[in-house]
């Protein structure tokens, strides 16, 4: 039998009125739905335990990350762990029917945070960070500061959140040269400001739908003309959001929303 409700009606009987319940959801990236009692990643229990305190019988849902979605119920629960037992398949939201990396120059603070867990609700396959030339953090300070781990838990938080059973990927962050130099499958659509490029510049709402694509969006200072000329011989399409200034974390939100509509996929 397979469970399509991730929200289940309740009385709320001081209101006198049916609210809508969700089901607290755990990630469990090693889950075997087959098992009488599994436990849960330490970081997950202690969210069960501590943050929303449920006790033995109450119904939650697991989700391994790739797809597959559980309703399950809390077995046993410790000071510090948690273990629940799958009962049947759940129906997730539907993912994008295609898959849209989206590729972002690496942003200062906390914009990344924003900008990973938007893309991850709007739909996007997988998230590849990238540096620049004029991007203002460095390759090496991105790794020593592992900010990759970081924004894939994120990710992770935010498939929770949104509905999804499949995490993307935050990919190693790495320069836009060498992403550059490799051939992609699908189509590699780049952000520039209208008079960036000259002619070639289409609107987002003018790009056919493609199997897969990537969408590159730079940082806070944009792209250099030499950037733009290496895009454009690997094969980049060049488009624009439009006369208006965003901000560099708006952005790649309104590209992956203008596209996903113009696709239908939105």
């Amino acid at each position: 039998m397979r469970y399509f409700p991730t929200v289940c009606p309740r009385k709320n009987i001081c209101a006198d009125e049916y609210t809508l319940r969700v089901r607290p959801r755990f990630y469990v990236p090693d889950l075997d739905a087959t098992a009488a009692c599994m436990s849960l990643p330490d970081d997950e229990a202690a969210h069960l335990v501590r943050v929303l305190r449920l006790g033995t019988g109450a119904e939650v849902e697991v989700f391994d990350g790739r797809g597959g979605l559980w309703l399950a119920e809390v077995v046993e629960v410790g000071k510090r762990s948690a273990s629940v037992r799958p009962i049947a398949r759940a129906t997730p939201a539907p993912e994008v029917a295609l898959a849209v990396t989206l590729v972002i120059g690496v942003l200062k603070a906390d914009k990344m945070d924003d900008v990973v867990r938007d893309a991850v609700m709007l739909g996007a396959a997988g998230i590849m960070p990238v540096v620049s030339e004029r991007s203002e953090i460095s390759l090496s300070t991105v790794d020593k500061s592992q900010r990759v781990a970081r924004w894939q838990r994120i990710a992770v938080s935010s498939a929770k959140q949104c509905g999804r059973a499949v995490v993307p990927a935050v990919g190693a962050a790495r320069l836009l040269a060498a992403y550059l130099a490799e051939p992609v499958d699908g189509v590699r659509l780049i952000c520039v400001e209208p008079s960036g490029t000259g002619d070639g510049v289409r609107s987002v709402q003018a790009v056919a739908k493609p199997t897969s694509a990537h969408v590159i969006v730079g940082p806070e200072g944009g792209w250099s003309p030499a950037e733009l000329e290496a895009a454009m011989r690997s094969g980049a399409v060049p488009v624009s959001l439009g006369g208006r200034t965003l901000r560099a974390d708006a952005a790649p939100l309104v590209a992956l929303t203008a596209l996903l509509t113009s696709w239908g996929e939105l």
